[in-house]
């Protein structure tokens, strides 16, 4: 009797392993920019939920030998949760310090759904740094694979957490997982890896092609700010370059950026000054004024510089690689630690087109990228593109029920995988404003739209059509997923 057990509990368990390796689902048991006391806020500041939570995360799981951990931020928010049984949406923080779960689309999707929505810090951002200093050595922990497994283990954590608020001693909820630009791409690389944990992704403007040159940035802004207004872009970059030449610290003066004294790092600034009007969907801010400065014969430089002054809300300090060089922990300096991504893993480096560019030819690979990693990180520190793309598989990645979405004036839509296929699709919404992440923050996305509103998008009907492809996509996908459930414990129950 004994040994007939036995072999029915290896039977079933095998059986499991199986519906693990076919994608089905298990049942047993993750673009940068205060005090452990809880802290309640109103969704009108923008955040469902500002209630750190802590869970202690592997340092490295790629060794079976270090078993060093770190404790790790997280956020729950249960008020649509339809218990036991309702899905749980894991929302990705990317490359910033995440200090809440925001009002924006996604728990308009958890409230149709019954759905709870946990989310997790990305590892080494904001409060969930594993060290006390930034250095290169210490950094080495911080990358993509190690953030997905990061994910995966918290993921396991909740449900074994949610089992136990819930007096049961197993079950699996169908979890679905977003994200918005790098978090997009990790979205989609965590169904990838992990098909077995997740019933499916949205991967929202999600930059999973790793890009030495990334040439198409720019052009991108070039037809998203028109003729007009990308040769008066043109113009102003060729008189800024003049300037430098004759007089550099005036001209850095002029955009509140003295502190930038290497020039390529100003004129890094103020390419990314230009970019952020079409990414964000604010471009009325930045062409009509210059276009109205132009044919007036005012000072062009003059006119870009009270854009960037009244508009471009950033530290300079991003910019300065004398500042990024500091390995001081604070919970909003993300951008080493972005920059340290960027010259290990991804690239993505927004150089100079050969002609008809908009930012600066100064602005290339080798002479200014390159060469801040070298300074910021030391020697040897170069992002393997070939590598980042064979192991993920770049826009050719081979995933299922994946959504990939893009906004039509997104220059980082050209990193994403804008051609759907089988159980892959991909939608690019198309409208004068409709930039980075749309379909989860409508437009423009500074200050935060409360539910994602998508009324001030120049055609809210074009974010409204994907956002029900979205929610017919999630919809279909978590149906499967239960259904296969229901059909491995009816199975195990009969065996049994």
């Amino acid at each position: 009797m004994k040994m007939h057990k036995l072999r029915l509990e290896l039977i079933v368990t095998s059986f499991l392993q199986l519906l693990v390796l076919s994608n089905a689902f298990v049942t047993s048991s993750t673009l940068r920019r205060m005090s452990r006391t809880t802290i309640t806020s109103s969704r009108s500041s923008g955040y469902l939920t500002e209630n750190e939570l802590w869970f202690n995360q592997t340092l490295d799981h790629f060794t079976s030998t270090d078993h060093r951990q770190f404790e790790q931020r997280y956020y729950v928010f249960l008020d649509y949760f339809q218990r036991p049984d309702g899905p749980i949406f894991l929302k990705i923080c990317g490359e910033a310090s995440c200090d809440g779960i925001a009002n924006d689309y996604l728990p308009v999707l958890a409230k149709k759904f019954g759905a709870a929505v946990v989310a997790l810090e990305h590892r080494y951002y904001g409060k969930s740094s594993p060290f006390k200093s930034s250095t290169t050595e210490n950094l080495k922990y911080l990358s993509s694979k190690q953030a997905l497994f990061d994910l995966a283990v918290f993921r396991n954590y909740y449900q074994e957490l949610l089992n136990v608020k819930l007096n049961r001693s197993k079950g699996e909820n169908p979890w679905f997982i977003f994200g918005v630009s790098y978090a997009g791409a990790l979205s989609a690389w965590f169904r990838l890896k992990f098909p077995h944990l997740v019933c499916g992704s949205l991967a929202s403007s999600a930059v999973v092609q790793a890009v030495y040159n990334f040439t198409e940035f720019d052009q991108q802004i070039g037809v998203s700010a028109g003729p007009e207004c990308k040769a008066i872009l043109q113009e102003i970059t060729q008189l800024v370059d003049q300037r430098l030449a004759s007089n550099a610290e005036a001209v850095k003066k002029l955009f509140g950026a003295s502190e930038l004294k290497n020039d390529g790092d100003f004129l890094y600034f103020l390419a990314d000054a230009a970019v952020t009007p079409f990414q964000y969907g604010y471009p009325e801010q930045l062409c009509p004024p210059l276009v109205k400065a132009k044919k007036d014969g005012d000072d062009l430089v003059e006119a870009y510089a009270r854009f960037v002054n009244r508009t471009f809300v950033v530290s300079v300090n991003d910019y300065n690689r004398k500042f990024l060089k500091n390995t001081a922990i604070k919970e909003d300096n993300g951008a080493r630690l972005w920059w340290f991504q960027v010259c290990s893993e991804v690239a993505y480096f927004q150089v100079a087109p050969s002609n008809d560019s908009i930012r600066s030819s100064k602005i290339d690979a080798s002479r200014y990228h390159l060469d801040l990693c070298k300074y910021v990180f030391g020697k040897g520190t170069y992002p393997d593109v070939d590598m980042t793309n064979i192991y993920y598989g770049g826009t050719k990645i081979a995933g299922s029920r994946i959504v990939f979405t893009n906004g039509s004036q997104d220059p980082w839509r050209h990193a994403s995988k804008q051609i759907s296929s089988e159980e892959m699709p991909s939608y690019i919404i198309s409208c004068h404003n409709c930039g980075h992440g749309t379909d989860l923050r409508g437009c423009p996305q500074s200050p935060l739209r409360p539910e994602g509103d998508a009324q001030n998008c120049s055609i809210p009907e074009a974010v409204n059509k994907v956002r029900q492809h979205m929610i017919e996509h999630i919809d279909l996908w978590l149906s499967e997923c239960q259904t296969t459930h229901k059909r491995s414990v009816q199975y195990i129950e009969e065996m049994v």
